[in-house]
């Protein structure tokens, strides 16, 4: 999905001219002529994701326009544009809250960086926040990724449930997500802040599932040197999630039903009971109504866990929310891995989109951190889903086979190094100065140099663009700019 840059120029011309910029490097651009149409284009909810805001223009000024759009809340990073340059604008439009700014006319490579800048900035404070809400337990609903009608059902079921003290059983595949939901229903509940603690009670060996729940006294077993609280009194005044609740043995079923309908726990080893304040979220992927009638599971502790059932739907269930659940990712890596990826293609999210995901949320996000590691180029290709795509490299290293006749890649290299090593200085390939002694045009030099380099490597393209120490996209369309001849057969 291509980020969407509002260019807001009085000038016509230096808009179209900034938009032949973004759209070559992959960005979707909208216009705004003036601030009121800014405001305007931002109010119609329109996407935006980085704003470009001429300071001079009639009517609403940059700085007003600035000002009006922290007023009304919209928090895009904004990068402002000057034909002055004095330190007093430039100082009142940082603190206004701009990212970054330049002075017109700017180069193509210093307006991209500008955003790319802007862009991972952006990634870097949502992923504070993600971090800080599920750090102090007040993750909600509205943080939850998906508009699907499926995921819309969810967050109204869990929005009604979080408000009371009910609890509640979620279900589904594994990899949907449920967590997640029962971190939301606690945030959105008057117990948000206060202590979420997650169970897996299907990884806990069953000797140790009584002291894990219920904590022990010191010295109550062989080899409790000290005391352990337990997982319902580290929950308590907050939330307990019993994840896998299903894998519960039937002994520890009957003293957590006990938990549920007295507010108490029993410690091992202890001699009173101990009062515990704690809301239950359980989930389990299983059929646990159909371990009631198999008997591997206790039919009151059932309708005591299940009383405000939510299914959590399958990620196939809700194609329409991966385009955001990518973009989510995407702006996590980035931060994680230290990577500037803007987004996915859009032959990438129509393949992602028309997969299965057996392995639901949880396999499209490794699938995504891989594709990050991957990539090495703004948006992430289907050749970066190997698993998924079938395409293993690249499409132009792969689109037509290397000739039969044609010599490997180090017998290329060492004639090539030989060949220039005997040419004299003169009859140097790439000239510096034209024939009256002057100095060529830095364009000139590039494409001289690029046109040289694929004829020594033979049009091996990662060689070329290692040896010239760029990356192969940016090799590409320095080609297509420089209007440079390369035969198909060569740059396989």
């Amino acid at each position: 999905m291509s980020k969407t840059v509002l260019v807001v120029d009085d000038d016509p011309t230096q808009r179209r001219l900034i938009q032949a910029v973004l759209e070559r490097e992959g960005f979707s651009v909208s216009h705004a002529e003036n601030g009121d149409a800014a405001m305007a284009h931002l109010a119609s909810g329109a996407p935006v994701d980085v704003v470009l805001l001429d300071l001079v223009m009639p009517g609403l000024s940059g700085q007003d326009t600035l000002k009006e759009m922290r007023a009304r809340g919209y928090s895009q990073p904004v990068i402002v544009l000057t034909a002055s340059g004095g330190v007093d604008t430039v100082v009142k439009a940082m603190q206004a809250g701009a990212t970054d700014f330049f002075i017109k006319p700017a180069s193509p490579e210093r307006i991209t960086v500008s955003i790319r800048n802007a862009l991972s900035m952006g990634d870097l404070k949502g992923e504070v926040e993600r971090l800080t809400k599920r750090a102090s337990n007040r993750t909600t609903f509205a943080d939850l990724i998906g508009n699907s009608p499926a995921m819309t059902l969810v967050k109204r079921m869990g929005e009604r449930a979080a408000k009371s003290s009910i609890p509640i059983l979620i279900t589904g595949e594994s990899g949907v997500g449920k967590e997640l939901i029962a971190r939301a229903v606690h945030g959105g509940s008057d117990r948000a802040g206060k202590p979420f603690v997650a169970v897996n009670c299907g990884a806990i060996p069953e000797n140790l599932v009584e002291s894990i729940l219920f904590g022990h006294e010191k010295g109550s077993f062989t080899g409790a040197t000290d005391k352990h609280l337990g997982k319902f009194k580290e929950a308590d005044g907050g939330t307990l999630f019993l994840d896998e609740v299903g894998e519960l043995p039937l002994d520890m079923q009957v003293k957590l039903l006990r938990a549920l309908q007295e507010g108490e726990i029993d410690p091992i080893g202890s001699k009173r009971s101990q009062k515990v304040d704690v809301r239950i979220v359980s989930a389990t992927n299983r059929d646990v109504a159909h371990a009631v009638s198999q008997g591997r599971f206790r039919e009151d502790l059932y309708y005591r866990l299940n009383v405000f059932p939510i299914e959590a739907p399958s990620l196939r269930e809700r194609r329409e929310d991966i385009p955001a659940l990518v973009e989510a990712f995407i702006r996590r890596f980035n931060v994680e891995e230290g990577k500037r990826v803007v987004g996915a293609a859009p032959e990438t999210l129509k393949l992602l989109g028309a997969f299965d995901w057996p392995g639901n949320v949880r396999q499209l996000e490794n699938a995504v951190y891989r594709a990050i590691i991957l990539a090495d180029a703004p948006y992430l290709q289907p050749y970066d889903f190997p698993a998924i795509s079938g395409i293993v490299a690249p499409p132009p290293e792969t689109v037509t086979p290397v000739a039969a006749a044609q010599p490997d890649l180090p017998a290329v290299l060492q004639a090539a190094h030989a060949a220039m090593a005997r040419a004299p200085a003169q009859d140097a390939p790439v000239r510096i100065l034209d024939d009256r002694g002057h100095l060529r045009t830095l364009e000139e030099i590039e494409r001289d140099l690029i046109q040289h380099a694929i004829e020594v490597y033979a049009g091996h393209m990662s060689e070329v663009a290692r040896r010239l120490g760029i990356g192969r996209s940016t090799l590409y369309r320095k080609v297509r700019e420089q209007g440079i001849d390369v035969d198909l057969k060569e740059a396989s």
